[in-house]
């Protein structure tokens, strides 16, 4: 195992440099910390590129988990001092791993669709947090593919990727394809396009039939969703009593996907109980 004592180390430099989108964007890679995202990552089929731990962080037994199932991957890992590892790290309180992925999105084209497939579509979501939170749900709830849309935050940003909680690793990504394609695609596959809007058009969100081919948009925290996709597809929106006018996009995903996932999964016999 390597050993890295200098903050001048290109392992760490860099690593430091993924924090900026523009380097993730040019080098197609992207930082994953902590024992439970290293965890995900290692089991997944995503292309490792090498791995940082500290000495500390070495001796938790979950650690050298992850450290061994990362060498049997052949993926190079790198024990490092605290304060190499510091200059790497973007969290205030970090476990002491980390590991540097290659991504592995997939061309809207190339995207797999199976009989009945549940996209989300992320429309201009900026932040990070909700944009990871979504992704979580979408894998949770069993989408089959997420698209981001232009305008949407870098999926791959540190916090993005902390929220999303490995889910980043489950499940198909498009990223940074356009409405207009988006569109198209759905239409040549079969897919009923529907969009998550506050207005009169709208119907109520339980009243779409999920079991077939489908997916959801999900807009802008303020603006809501573009007008090109308001224009080409039906809306639903999440019934409320009380004072509030809006939910959270992370929160109405939830409760949309889950409809979906409902209507998908839970016999017809255990609904009317």
């Amino acid at each position: 195992m390597e050993r890295i004592e200098s903050a001048s180390n290109t392992k760490i430099k860099c690593t430091a440099a993924l924090h900026l989108r523009k380097e993730r964007d040019k080098r197609e890679e992207f930082i994953a910390e902590g024992v439970r995202l290293c965890e995900e990552a290692a089991a997944s089929d995503w292309p490792l590129k090498f791995c940082l731990v500290t000495a500390q962080a070495f001796e938790n037994r979950r650690v050298r988990a992850v450290v061994d199932a990362l060498e049997a991957r052949g993926c190079p890992v790198s024990l490092t001092t605290p304060g190499a590892y510091k200059k790497a790290s973007a969290t205030e309180t970090p476990q002491g791993i980390l590991l540097v992925i290659k991504k592995a999105t997939v061309a809207l084209a190339s995207l797999k669709i199976e009989e009945t497939p549940l996209v989300a579509v992320l429309d201009g979501i900026q932040d990070p947090g909700n944009a990871g939170t979504i992704l979580r749900t979408a894998d949770a709830a069993g989408c089959t593919g997420i698209v981001a849309l232009e305008g949407t935050v870098d999926l791959f940003a540190e916090k993005t990727v902390r929220s999303a909680m490995g889910s980043l690793f489950h499940l198909p990504i498009v990223a940074q394809t356009t409405a207009a394609k988006w569109l198209a695609y759905a239409k040549a596959q079969g897919i009923s396009c529907y969009v998550s809007a506050l207005d009169k058009e709208a119907a109520p969100y339980y009243s779409v039939n999920y079991r077939r081919p489908a997916a959801v948009v999900f807009g802008n925290e303020g603006s809501g969703v573009s007008t090109a996709l308001l224009d080409a597809a039906p809306h639903l929106y999440i019934p409320m009593h009380g004072g509030t006018e809006s939910l959270n996009v992370a929160a109405s995903a939830a409760i949309i996907l889950y409809e979906a996932f409902r209507q998908r999964h839970i016999p017809d016999s255990f609904q009317q109980r």
